[in-house]
């Protein structure tokens, strides 16, 4: 991935090629119905797949949600037809161990384990894993899994340098994510005056990630 897309996209990871070029079409689409882009990715599996990876803004992604972008998204690329060839549409949450892609998202994770890879050397390596230590405007702190001999304990990592980074999953972030979810989740009833009638437990979008998959023809 690269950090070239257009001024309105706030993630600083970003796609490149016809990743990109499929980033433009659908990320004006998932606005202007309460979502954001995380993650567009158009592989070989089962023949051509192509998956938006997406969320509300409160980070909530529900099997309805999935369907609901999937609808919406199937007609904008249509149109502009990006992809020549018969392909299948998989719209997925980000899942617990999520890719990071924003500047929020490495704050929301603070304490978390993450693997990560830069664009150019930082502290001589370009693989890091370890815990979020902090995050401010201009990058990362990330505290060593496993510090090698005469390395420091703890590296900054400027966000510009960052080609990919992902959570790693664990138990404290299982936890801490289903907290997280369950949260928005009332926060988002309240506002709308419906009650809270559901128990706490593994929410839709979470674990495996809720997806929808439909199969686009040329």
């Amino acid at each position: 991935m690269t950090t070239t897309a257009s001024d309105s996209d706030d993630r600083i990871i970003r796609e490149s090629g016809i990743d990109a070029r499929i980033a433009l079409i659908v990320q004006p689409v998932l606005r202007a119905i309460g979502f954001r882009l995380v993650r567009v990715h158009l592989s070989g599996q089962n023949g051509l797949t192509l998956q938006i990876m997406a969320e509300r803004e409160d980070g909530t992604m529900t099997v309805e949600d999935c369907e609901e972008v999937s609808r919406a998204v199937s007609p904008a690329l249509d149109v502009d037809d990006p992809i020549e060839k018969a392909y299948h549409l998989e719209v997925s949450s980000p899942g617990i161990d999520r890719p990071l892609v924003r500047k929020s998202d490495f704050a929301t994770w603070t304490g978390h384990l993450v693997k990560m890879e830069t664009s150019i050397l930082v502290a001589d390596r370009k693989r890091f894993k370890g815990k979020i230590g902090e995050s401010d405007a201009d990058g990362v702190l990330i505290e060593r899994d496993k510090a090698a001999y005469g390395e420091e304990p703890a590296v900054r990592v400027p966000y510009d340098a960052i080609a990919e980074a992902r959570l790693i999953l664990t138990d404290d972030l299982i936890r801490d994510a289903l907290s997280k979810d369950n949260r928005a989740r009332k926060e988002a009833k309240k506002r709308r005056g419906e009650p809270e009638d559901a128990p706490e437990g593994v929410p839709e979008g979470l674990g495996q990630g809720a997806e929808d998959e439909t199969e686009q023809e040329m």
